[in-house]
Formats: structure tokens, sequence, C-alpha cells
């Protein structure tokens, strides 16, 4: 074992056992800077198998912003079933050992309104608030669809320089908030994350913004040139993301948090508060909105239901339902002559579709908010169903990984094809 994943493998022992009244480390050291082992600790969170524990215990190791929630919580209704096996490679197995197979760590199915199904492993419960990665985009364009029914954002077609004048004379000069929610700004970006003596764009993002904090994730963004003429390629780019919460902060004038308690959270009546994570201090730091929203299982569910109401929940119209039917209308991704998806698009969703900010999974109508290494907020219309699934796949290329993918997608076939008890 390598003295980086001792240094992760101790940090995440000590997260599984925390001391009664707990605070959070306090992450910088007095010049600022990341405490070494933290430092490590963050680089390698993604490693199996301690992901299992630091995928729901994100706040130990990052800055974060609450986002507190209020009022009377908006009940679930129950309609408890035993679910059917799961046949995987011609394997019948129970549902339950498909959730140890697939490495989950919350479970939960609806129907109709209702929970179906609801399971937790590892050191979790309904208590817990797991990481989202990058559902945290489809949160992200929850937040914009919001932000246009209030008028805060005049247009979608808007240019996103209008908003945000530091990306003039950079490839997103000219690029609208449209072609940010639909991953096709052309910029010159891959999702692609080679360390080493030259790392990547993507790479130099995850050290110096991530892990250190030196800089903030979309710093970058006014540095880049264009590649591709804005609208012509899909190109899955986790800093379109972060330059529409950028849009977001300048359009609403309010922290990325405090928009999303106000306006989101706190109307739907979730069940717990929520946190982004940020990439540095209060007052410096940004939230982490392309890949670091944290919420409880049945929290995420919500968000599932809102959208497959078109936008309605707890009494409110949270987001507008046009903002949702735009959202949920799908673009084939695999352009012809564009460039082969980054390793972070793993093959079921390379050959599909993309919408604004969320997958098309299938020919169904089914989408789904989807995170790196196995996050989940599934929705099929057709048979009134969400599925959240929280897991901690091994890491993204890996056959494991690539293996837990597919038989999780199998397996939500099974269910919306699952006439019930």
């Amino acid at each position: 074992m390598t003295l980086f994943r001792k240094t992760a493998l101790a940090c995440s022992l000590a997260l599984a056992f925390p001391v009664a009244a707990q605070t959070a480390p306090s992450h910088v050291l007095p010049d600022g800077s990341v405490p070494p082992a933290l430092l490590e600790a963050r680089k390698h969170m993604l490693e199996a198998p301690e992901n299992m524990l630091t995928f729901h215990n994100m706040d130990q190791l990052f800055q974060t912003r609450p986002v507190p929630r209020s009022g009377p919580v908006a009940p679930l209704g129950h309609a408890d079933a035993a679910l059917p096996e799961a046949v995987i490679g011609g394997k019948r197995m129970t549902e339950d050992q498909w959730e140890d197979r697939t490495y989950t760590s919350a479970f939960l199915v609806m129907r109709d309104g209702k929970i179906l199904h609801e399971s937790y492993r590892n050191n979790t419960d309904a208590g817990t608030h797991y990481i989202s990665f990058s559902m945290a985009k489809t949160i992200t364009s929850m937040l914009v669809g919001i932000a246009v029914g209030q008028g805060a954002i005049h247009s979608i077609d808007d240019p996103a320089v209008l908003y945000v004048p530091e990306l003039k004379g950079s490839g997103y000069d000219g690029v609208t908030i449209r072609q940010l929610l639909e991953m096709r700004s052309g910029v010159d970006y891959e999702e692609r994350y080679d360390f080493g003596a030259k790392p990547s764009i993507a790479a130099q993002i995850f050290l110096n913004a991530i892990a250190s904090n030196k800089e903030r994730f979309a710093d970058m963004a006014p540095r880049l040139g264009r590649k591709r003429a804005p609208g012509s390629h899909f190109n899955y780019s986790t800093l379109d993301t972060s330059v529409l919460g950028w849009v977001l902060e300048r359009a609403t004038k309010k922290p990325l948090a405090d928009f999303t308690a106000q306006y989101l959270w706190q109307p739907m009546g979730m069940e717990s508060y929520g946190f982004w994570l940020a990439d540095g201090a209060p007052g410096a730091g940004r939230e982490l909105n392309g890949m670091g929203y944290n919420a409880t299982l049945r929290d995420f569910a919500r968000l599932g239901e809102m959208m497959l109401d078109q936008g309605r929940f707890n009494g409110h119209q949270i987001v507008p339902a046009d903002w949702v039917r735009q959202a949920t209308t799908m673009i084939p991704n695999a352009d012809p002559g564009a460039p082969p998806p980054p390793a972070a698009v793993t093959s079921p969703f390379a050959r599909s579709g993309y919408g604004f900010q969320i997958w098309k999974l299938d020919e169904t109508g089914a989408y789904t908010a989807l995170g790196l290494q196995g996050q989940f907020i599934y929705v099929h219309p057709a048979t009134h169903t969400v599925i959240v699934k929280l897991s901690f796949f091994p890491e993204e290329g890996s056959a494991q990984g690539d293996a837990a993918l597919e038989e999780t997608l199998a397996y939500f076939k099974t269910l919306t094809e699952w006439k019930g008890q």
C-alpha cells in the first residue's frame, strides 16, 4: 500500500468512528493552506474501498455551505413491497444480493408517490448525507429554471458574458446559457483527469481548486480558448456547469447556497438540511455546483418526485413546468464527427442523449441525474417510478465500475417492468 493510500485510509477510518460532539476540522492552516494529510485524503477520496466511507463524510473533508430546511416536512407515502429478483448475466439473485453486488450504500424505490423500498448499508441511515457528485449538475439546472421563472435570468439565449463579464475574450465569450446547459459550449476543455508532470486542464482544476483550494473551480474558464463553434458538438464539461453557477450568483445576487435554500430546499419541505461543498473558505470559495451537493436519500427522492410531477411538489410549483419539459427534451450526444466521449461518460450514456444537465436513459422516456461512481436519481414517467441509488462504485473506467453500472441499469429496467405484488 502506498503512503498516499495509507493516509487516505487513516483519514477514512477516523471518519468512521467520530467522537461525541465532534466539530468539523478547520480545513486550513494559519497561512490559509490545506493541511498535508487532508490534502492527500482529498486527492484519494474516490479510491476503493475508502470511498465507501468518504462518500458519506464529505463535510469532514471539505469546506461546506449549509442549505437549511424549514417548515413542516413534506410527507412521503409508503406502500412497502418485496422487490423482484435481479437477473444478471443469466444468474438470479435477490434484490438484497444485487445491492451488495453493485456497491450500494442507500437505495429507494417509489411508485405513484409512495415508497416501495428503502434500505441502508455501510454505517448509514436515513439521516446520513451523501455526496451527489454530478447529480449536482441536474440540481444546478433546476436552479437555473427557477431563476428564469423569476426573471433574474432574462433568457437562456442570453450570452453568459452578459452576467459574467470576466468571460469576455475567452472561449466562453459568445456562448449562451442554453449552450452551457446542453454541454455544447465549444470551449477547449476535456473532462480528462491526467495527472503527472503535465496534468490536463481538468486535473489542474481538481488539484488547484478542489484539493488545495488555491483558486476557484471557475477561475480556469476565462483562460481557455475555443475549440468548436458554440452549439455544434456535445462535450461533457463540469467547467460548463461551474460557469452556470457563476451566472446564477450574478443573476440572482445571492450565494448559491442561499438561493438553493430559499427557492428549492425550503419550499419543497425537505426532511433534512443539505450542503454544498466549496472550493475555499467563506468569503473566498464558491459552491462546487458541478459535483458537490450533499443530501439524504429521501430528500434526493423528493427531487425526483418533483421532476416527475412537472416541477410541482409540496403544494408549490417549485420549478416551472415548462422548464422541466425543456430540460428533459433530449438531444442526441453522438454528433457526427464528434470526438470520442471522455472516460467520465461511461458507455451507456455515451450512446444516449442529453437535456439541460440531465441524461436520457433509453427510448421509454426515462431520464436520470447521474453522479460519478454510481449516484442516481432515476425518473421513469411512464410508470410513475422514481429510483434513488447512492453507491461507491470502483473508479470510473475500471472493469468493476463498468459492470456495476451495467448491472444497475439492468435492474432499473426490471423494476420499471415489474407490475408489483
